[in-house]
């Protein structure tokens, strides 16, 4: 049974919590990928969309998403409470908001890629969808600038802890 930086009987260093974080942003990244996949394949059966199957993986990333937020949200409180590292703890808030900003607008992307598909004939959808898409990169930019700046922040961190094991050798 893997541990749960859920469960408060688990100690840990704010460096291990900061791994948790990057793998927790990796699986976010890859339900990312698994959202835009099933979007694909539904948009696919039109005019004869499959809702069903799709609103069945839209809840599934929905809980995907919202343990690895719960998961994220408890990993800043223990560094913040436990380790005294705000500094680190910081641009994991911002990563935050902008996750949920990203999931806001990944799903008005969306819903504005199949209005142009439905009524192709329709103006405004087209630009909607690139207005959508623009915004997402640009959020995706900003959770990388706060993922380096993560880094940045962290650096001594993981400085530290190689000091400590090489002095418990």
């Amino acid at each position: 049974m893997t541990e749960s930086v859920t469960d408060n009987s688990f100690e840990t260093t704010a460096v291990k919590l900061l791994q948790r974080f990057h793998l927790l942003q990796q699986e976010r990244v890859e339900t990312y990928t698994l959202f835009e996949e099933g979007f694909v394949a539904y948009l696919k059966g039109h005019p004869n969309y499959n809702f069903p199957l799709y609103r069945q993986l839209v809840h599934e990333i929905t809980e995907t998403f919202n343990k690895i937020s719960t998961d994220i949200i408890v990993i800043k409180t223990r560094l913040n409470d436990d380790h005294q590292q705000n500094t680190v703890a910081g641009p994991i808030s911002k990563i935050q908001e902008q996750e949920q900003k990203k999931l806001e607008t990944t799903v008005q992307h969306q819903i504005s890629r199949q209005n142009e598909l439905d009524h192709p004939d329709v103006p405004g959808h087209k630009e909607q969808s690139e207005s959508h898409k623009e915004k997402l990169k640009e959020i995706v930019d900003k959770i990388n600038d706060f993922l380096e700046e993560l880094k940045y922040e962290s650096e001594e961190l993981y400085v530290e802890e190689e000091d400590e094991s090489h002095v418990e050798r």
